[in-house]
């Protein structure tokens, strides 16, 4: 049973009704031509936007856990290059952050967590056996900078990605200072 499904349902209907969405309104394409890979940090959700004056319709941004391109061929090189591609954005931004929850990741504890919500542990030999690494598939960083420097790198370097500018940065937080780590003009 969802603690929430009831109250956002609830409050949607409203939203709808009152035509509070108006404000919102705008076309599919980014305006700024930027697409953003950020964390899914939740101090993220309005900060980043704020500290880079980015309002409703400038960018796409996709979120994973900890700004990470860790596959050349997922869900997140698939995004990126939709938004290249199909959605006209001409600049990639990596913006991992500082105090993120991905790195120095406790796959055991996580492991632990899989059991107690009833994962079975047949399962997870399962998905061994059929070579899933679930450590290394979990795996975070050790350095904020150098995770970004990689995700940069891997986009770059991709040959589905045309030569556009691929940036990394790393934003506080706290503050929202914004601290770029590669200023990117081409693939390399």
């Amino acid at each position: 049973m969802s603690k929430y499904l009831d109250d956002i349902m609830n409050y949607n209907q409203s939203f709808v009704e009152q035509k509070k969405y108006e404000p919102y309104l705008t076309s599919k394409f980014p305006d700024k031509k930027i697409v953003i890979l950020t964390c899914m940090d939740t101090r993220l959700i309005e900060l980043l936007p704020a500290s880079m004056n980015i309002k409703n319709g400038d960018v796409k941004i996709i979120k994973a856990a900890g700004a990470m391109v860790s596959t050349p061929f997922g869900g997140i090189m698939r995004s990126i290059i939709v938004a290249i591609h199909a959605l006209g954005a001409e600049e990639v931004f990596v913006i991992g952050h500082y105090d993120c929850g991905m790195s120095h990741v406790n796959t055991e504890k996580i492991r632990e967590k899989f059991i107690e919500t009833g994962i079975k542990e047949e399962t997870l030999m399962t998905l061994k056996h059929s070579g899933l690494d679930i450590d290394r598939w979990l795996k975070g960083f050790d350095e904020v900078t150098e995770s970004v420097r990689s995700s940069v790198k891997l986009i770059r370097n991709h040959p589905l990605v045309p030569n556009i500018p691929v940036h990394g940065l790393v934003i506080d937080p706290e503050t929202g200072h914004l601290d770029i780590i590669e200023k990117g003009s081409s693939s390399s």
